[in-house]
């Protein structure tokens, strides 16, 4: 059978959420090649219908569903989810791409961002490839051209992270919240431990013993993992922000070979994912709303060389979390599979 005419069985676990969602509307958009496509989620939500092109595809119960036949598996449902059911389909014979952490630091697990290391999913023992973080994911397919270029020895990075990240109850606490202040009402905090309506939350999952947090100690490993080098150092701050979608970095770099502002936007306007948007003047920049918001790109701006390190650059990275943070990384994972078969 030509590789024109192969079409793949395909299930999206998850496929209720947010991410899920997402991933079923950009497989429509990029014509990924699809003989059978299967919606799973939990008990719960099973037996409800979500949207495949014009088409409404019934929700399958993930726990009673047989993975026989399924050739690429996109999973969003959560890290317990992935471990629990992860295995199953990759010992059916489906390659499992996992949008969760359940496997990301594992040793036989690649790790993989498609503008950055796609050789690495061609090593994939177990059948299961990972999905990074949304906010490595970003920060990497800027940084990765400049990388090899002039190579990073330290990235400081402040995020600055929408509430999407934290699911779709978080998306309702916001709005909730931000009524109830217009409305000279008190913001009960539910999903945040503070309120986060007209706020910013220095906080984003787990403290970790040596003071930050695990999103922030996501992007130290996954960006040594990815990047191939435990030289690289990185400090990373993660702030929670009042924006529905799209996550925003302060990103300054420190290379072993001096890399001029210049030459850094050439590298990124060559860049496969990257958009720049980088001209001094008011709205010359990059944000969440009007750039990021439901596009696929990666953006960058006020690219300038840093005062205080004679081969340092500051970077404003931006880009929207839901697709290109999770959704379009797992498809265009799938498209470099189907490209094998």
């Amino acid at each position: 059978m030509s590789q024109e005419s192969r079409r793949f069985n395909v299930a999206v676990v998850g496929a209720t959420g947010a991410v899920g969602e997402t991933m079923l509307s950009i497989l429509i958009e990029r014509n990924f090649p699809i003989g059978r496509l299967v919606a799973l989620a939990s008990e719960r939500s099973a037996g409800g219908h979500v949207a495949f092109g014009d088409d409404e595809i019934l929700v399958q119960d993930l726990a009673s569903f047989d993975p026989a036949g399924i050739d690429i598996a996109l999973f969003s449902a959560g890290g317990d989810v992935s471990k629990a059911y992860g295995p199953k389909f990759a010992a059916a014979g489906a390659v499992v791409i996992d949008n969760s952490s359940a496997f990301r630091y594992d040793d036989d697990v690649p790790l993989v961002v498609a503008e950055v290391n796609p050789e690495a999913l061609k090593r994939r023992p177990r059948g299961i490839v990972a999905n990074p973080n949304c906010s490595t994911m970003q920060m990497l397919v800027a940084l990765a051209p400049l990388h090899r270029k002039a190579h990073i020895e330290r990235i400081n990075v402040a995020t600055y992270q929408s509430v999407s990240g934290a699911g779709r109850s978080a998306m309702e606490e916001l709005g909730r919240q931000t009524g109830a202040l217009l409305n000279f009402q008190s913001p009960e905090p539910e999903r945040f431990p503070v309120q986060i309506a007209f706020n910013l939350i220095p906080h984003i999952d787990d403290f970790q013993d040596n003071g930050f947090t695990k999103e922030e100690m996501k992007l130290v490993w996954e960006t040594q993992k990815i990047l191939g080098d435990d030289s690289i150092l990185v400090n990373p701050t993660a702030v929670r922000v009042p924006v529905f979608y799209g996550h925003s970095e302060a990103v300054t770099i420190e290379t072993r070979d001096k890399l001029g502002a210049d030459e850094a936007r050439a590298l990124l306007e060559a860049a496969p994912g990257v958009e720049v948007v980088d001209e001094r003047r008011a709205g010359g920049y990059p944000t969440p709303v009007t750039h990021a918001s439901g596009k696929d790109a990666v953006y960058v701006g006020r690219i300038r060389e840093d005062l205080s390190h004679p081969r340092g650059l500051n970077l404003w990275i931006v880009s929207d979390n839901i697709r290109k943070g999770a959704a379009l990384n797992a498809v265009q994972l799938a498209e470099l599979v189907a490209a094998e078969r």
